[in-house]
C-alpha cells in the first residue's frame, strides 16, 4: 500500500496487548517491523504485584492511563495492607473521582515515600520502546499515531454510559458518515488521549474501536462487501465493538465487554438486532455493556470479525486479517487515518 513519505510509529494500545507497527516508506508493508507486547496496564499491574508481594510501598507517578491489570491488582492488594500513594494524575487511572480513590486507601501526593517503589504510569511507553529500538538498531520514528480506548472524564456518571454517549453524539454530529470516526484532535473530555498529546502534541490520537474498523476495511473481502453492507466486529481482549456499515454510512453500533459475550454467547443475537435496526441502548447497557445506537437497518451480506477473541465470540464469521496480520488491524487503521489527515 502507498503510505507516508516518512517513518511513522503506529501503536494500538488495548487492554491485554500493545500492538506496534513501524511503518517505513519504500518497503512492502508485510516487511515492516512489528511487535505485540503486553499492554502498559498489564506491565504496571505486574510491577505493583511484585512490590506488594515483597511488602514494599508503591508510588505511582505520571499521566492518567487505561485500567485493567493495574487497577485489579491495586484493589486486590490494598485490603491486604499495600501502602500505595499516587500523584493526582496517576490516581485518575484508578477512577476519575479522587475522593473515591482516597477512600480505597490510596494517598494522593506528589512526593513518594523514601523507600517506595516508584512506578511510572501512561499509555505511551516511549522510553522503553526507544531502548528496545536501540538494542536492535532500529531508527525511532519522529511521527506517532496511537490508539487508546478512552472512556472520558466522568466523575459523576458511569464511564460506560459517558463513553457511549460521546460516541453517539460524535456519529450524529457527523451525519453517521464513517469519517466521523476520526476525531483529530480528540475531544477535551477524552483524558487518556489528552494525556498523550501533552507530551506528544503532534501525534495522531484516536479511539481503538475506530482504528480497528478502519483497519478491517483494508481486508479485500471486507472492502468488496462494503457497498452492499458489512458488519464489522472487533473482538478485543477487553471490549467488543460492532458496526454495521454500507458504503460510507454507519448504520449502527454497539459496544460490550468481550468476556460477557463469551460467557453468555449473546453476540449473534445482538448483531441480528443491530442489522434489523431493533437493538436498544438499554438492552446492552443493562447487560453490563456500554450501549447501542442505531441509525437505520442494514442488510449486511457479510459479518467480518477481527481481534484476539474473534474465534471465541464469532468462530463462524469471516476472520478478517488486513495485510495478513489480524493483530495489527488497529495499526492499519491508524496508518490509513494518518494518510487522510497528515499526508498532503
Amino acid at each position: 500500500m502507498r503510505g507516508p513519505s516518512e517513518p511513522v510509529l503506529l501503536l494500538d494500545v488495548g487492554r491485554g496487548t500493545q500492538d506496534i507497527l513501524f511503518y517505513t516508506p519504500g518497503q512492502p508493508i508485510e516487511n515492516s517491523i512489528k511487535m505485540v507486547l503486553p499492554s502498559p496496564n498489564v506491565i504496571v499491574g505486574m510491577a505493583i504485584e511484585k512490590a506488594a508481594a515483597e511488602g514494599r510501598p508503591v508510588h505511582l507517578e505520571g499521566p492518567v492511563m487505561g485500567g485493567g491489570k493495574n487497577t485489579q491488582t491495586i484493589k486486590h492488594w490494598l485490603p491486604k495492607g499495600l501502602n500505595l500513594s499516587a500523584t493526582p494524575t496517576a490516581a485518575l487511572s484508578i477512577r476519575d473521582n479522587l475522593d473515591y480513590v482516597q477512600e480505597l486507601g490510596v494517598t494522593i501526593t506528589d512526593t513518594p515515600p523514601a523507600d517506595a517503589v516508584v512506578i511510572p504510569t501512561g499509555d505511551y511507553m516511549k522510553a522503553a520502546l526507544e531502548e528496545t529500538c536501540q538494542r536492535f538498531g532500529i531508527e525511532y520514528p519522529k511521527h506517532l499515531a496511537i490508539a487508546v480506548q478512552d472512556h472520558g472524564y466522568s466523575p459523576d456518571m458511569s464511564n460506560r454510559k459517558f463513553r457511549f454517549l460521546h460516541m453517539r453524539k460524535t456519529l450524529e454530529n457527523g451525519n453517521w458518515d464513517i469519517s466521523s470516526l476520526i476525531q483529530d484532535p480528540p475531544s477535551p473530555s477524552m483524558t487518556r488521549m489528552q494525556a498523550i498529546l501533552e507530551t506528544e502534541p503532534d501525534a495522531l490520537v484516536m479511539d481503538t474501536g475506530a482504528a480497528a474498523v478502519l483497519g478491517a476495511l483494508q481486508d479485500p473481502v471486507v472492502e468488496a462487501a462494503r457497498e452492499h453492507g458489512v458488519t464489522i466486529v472487533n473482538a478485543g481482549n477487553g471490549h467488543t465493538l460492532a458496526f454495521t456499515i454500507q458504503g460510507d454510512e454507519i448504520c449502527g453500533v454497539f459496544e460490550h465487554h468481550s468476556r460477557v459475550l463469551i460467557n453468555n454467547g449473546s453476540c449473534r443475537d445482538y448483531l441480528a438486532k443491530l442489522r434489523n435496526g431493533t437493538l436498544t441502548n438499554e438492552e446492552v447497557f443493562d447487560d453490563h455493556g456500554h450501549g447501542a445506537a442505531v441509525h437505520r437497518a442494514c442488510d449486511s451480506c457479510l459479518v467480518a470479525v477481527t481481534g484476539p477473541n474473534r474465534r471465541e465470540i464469532l468462530p463462524d464469521a469471516y476472520q478478517a486479517a488486513p495485510h495478513g496480520d489480524m493483530m495489527l488491524t488497529g495499526c492499519f487503521g491508524l496508518l490509513s487515518t494518518w494518510m487522510q489527515t497528515r499526508t498532503p
